[in-house]
């Protein structure tokens, strides 16, 4: 299904990101997250949504009543795939190890499965994809704050 549904996505210029199946204040939802270069227009994920919605009613992701949401996964988002992570290059991340180490920094290369962090002290750190928990892009946002 998640190969139909990134294949339909696709078709449309803009690339599949991800999904997710979560449940919020007694409402079941199955988002389909999507990106672009230039960015997600509020037309993109409606034009999408319609496409997606009559297939997912034949064959639905998730039990029972659920909403179907099309959006962008948003400045700040996880990164679980080497994908995610090359697309994300030049952006500010915080990645958890399994050992617990952490490290917070921009990822400035992507290379087989070793990513490579900047730290805030200029210091470069290289990760294995497989030793890393969890993942997420941040903004600065005190930075842009004049």
């Amino acid at each position: 299904m998640i190969e139909e549904i990134k294949n339909i996505v696709e078709s449309f210029g803009v690339n599949f990101y991800d999904t997710q199946s979560i449940s919020e204040n007694n409402h079941k939802i199955f988002r389909v997250f999507i990106t672009s270069k230039d960015g997600i227009t509020l037309e993109q994920c409606a034009e999408i949504s319609r496409v997606l919605s009559p297939i997912l009613d034949l064959r639905p992701p998730m039990a029972g009543n659920y909403f179907l949401e099309v959006s962008s996964p948003g400045i700040e988002r996880k990164l679980k795939t080497l994908e995610h992570f090359q697309g994300s290059i030049g952006e500010l991340v915080r990645i958890s190890l399994f050992s617990t180490e952490k490290t917070d920094g921009e990822i400035i290369k992507v290379e087989d499965k070793k990513i490579t962090i900047k730290e805030s002290d200029g210091e470069e750190f290289i990760v294995d994809y497989d030793d890393i928990s969890t993942a997420k892009t941040y903004y600065n946002w005190s930075k842009n704050i004049k």
